[in-house]
């Protein structure tokens, strides 16, 4: 039985989730769930049990000293909410952690018995994948559910994927089969520059974040971390002309991809995002509302063109191909 005594009743809930692992390149998805839980200072109620879902030989514990008494950390799931201010407020429960070794389904019951606890509205789950997409064009973030309806009313993608899938896709499902609205936002990261940490593509799920549910994510030294990151890239980059001549060749297929959307349509829509994220009005809450309860980038390998290996959740009859389906 699930206890969430300290707890109290949560406003209109979404659940955000993402994981360390395979579902997770350049580590922009556990990077914007981090964000989001030091932006709103999330407080955790709640940890899975390691001992249930984890291999530690393949993610071991880690030992540190408190005020010199040895403790230890174990890899773990773990769950924060935070209420999110202004004139509309409501929380988000956040799940933070590392895609299970074993165990899967019950794994995803038990975040869904917290869902259902919590009277959460929707399941969002981020991931990111390595594509054949530049670093120098906008981060391609797709979202993807498995209910059409839900597809139709939010804008998004029915996904149609087949083929292996990580922790994300078999947590969508199950939410689908429980009757929980469940969407995945998926990022694009550069294939030739995997190294974590990824600010650029963490931003970017963040943004895509603000539009889906309808928020604003103060976004604090994340886009100058992400200027910055593309910056050495560049300079990474131009050390070598075989990748400078790939990244050039990645441009022109993205642009020549993108032409159709440079509509006035497309343009007059991006600016309300724009605007609508620095919506003064609409002001963060500082997340503390529970009760007591007593860049060092490394240089890009040569790529090998025209084709990167097909990213974990992209649809085997397109390897080339950077939208996701989970």
């Amino acid at each position: 039985m699930i206890e969430l005594e300290g707890v109290p009743e949560l406003i209109d809930p979404v659940m955000v989730a993402a994981f360390e692992g395979w579902n997770d390149a350049g580590d922009a998805a556990s990077g914007a769930v981090a964000h989001l839980d030091r932006e709103w200072k999330g407080e955790v109620f709640a940890a899975l049990d390691a001992e249930d879902y984890y291999d530690f030989q393949v993610n071991r514990p880690t030992v540190w000293l408190d005020n010199g008494v040895r403790k230890i950390t174990w890899p773990t799931t773990r769950l924060s909410v935070v209420r999110i201010g202004g004139a509309k407020p409501r929380d988000l429960v956040l799940v933070r952690g590392i895609e299970p070794s074993m165990r899967w389904r019950s794994f995803c019951n038990e975040l869904l018995g917290f869902a259902h606890e919590l009277g959460v509205e929707m399941v969002v789950v981020l991931g990111a994948l390595l594509g054949d997409t530049p670093h120098t064009r906008p981060v391609p973030v797709s979202g993807v559910t498995s209910d059409a309806d839900l597809a139709r009313t939010m804008d998004l993608e029915e996904t149609k994927y087949e083929g292996p899938t990580g922790i994300v896709g078999v947590l969508q499902e199950a939410c689908t089969h429980a009757g929980v609205p469940a969407v995945s936002l998926w990022a694009a990261v550069p294939h030739y520059v995997s190294q974590p940490p990824n600010p650029k593509a963490t931003l970017a799920l963040l943004n895509r974040l603000e539009d889906l549910i309808d928020i604003r994510i103060p976004l604090g030294e994340l886009p100058e971390d992400a200027r910055a990151w593309q910056l050495g890239v560049d300079q990474l980059a131009a050390e070598d002309s075989e990748v400078a001549e790939y990244v050039q060749t990645l441009e022109e297929a993205r642009d020549t991809a993108d032409l159709p959307e440079a509509s006035g349509d497309a343009i007059a829509r991006e600016f309300e995002r724009y605007l609508r994220r620095r919506d003064p009005s609409a002001e963060p809450g500082d997340g503390s509302y529970l009760r007591d309860t007593s860049s060092g980038l490394t240089r890009p390998p040569k790529p090998q063109p025209p084709v990167a290996p097909p990213p974990p959740e992209a649809p085997p009859e397109e390897p080339g191909d950077d939208t996701p389906e989970a």
